[in-house]
């Protein structure tokens, strides 16, 4: 199952799995929430390459307008995948135990 909440505090939280399935309602709902700068993905279990892809066209837009996307409460399998990705370079992200 897969959530996705907010803004709360100008966050918006995920939980479940960001997979190919889930990918474009992620992306029509972070499309509609454009000044919000930071994800919490303390519930989140699960992302695929499509989840990436959804979390790089929002670095990208927030780029262009001098921002950048903070991912924050991120679970060491997650932040793996972000490594092995090569995204822990391109975004700012907050393990869960920070």
């Amino acid at each position: 199952m897969f959530e996705i909440s907010g803004p709360e505090n100008g966050i918006i939280i995920f939980s479940g799995r960001l997979d190919t399935a889930q990918a474009e309602r992620a992306r029509s709902y972070t499309n509609s929430h454009t000044q919000v700068s930071t994800f919490d993905f303390a519930e989140l279990e699960y992302i695929s390459s499509a989840g990436l892809g959804v979390l790089l066209v929002v670095h990208k837009r927030l780029m262009r307008s001098g921002g950048t996307l903070k991912l924050i409460n991120v679970n060491h399998h997650i932040c793996d995948v972000f490594r092995y990705s090569g995204f822990d370079k391109l975004l700012d992200i907050v393990p869960v135990d920070s």
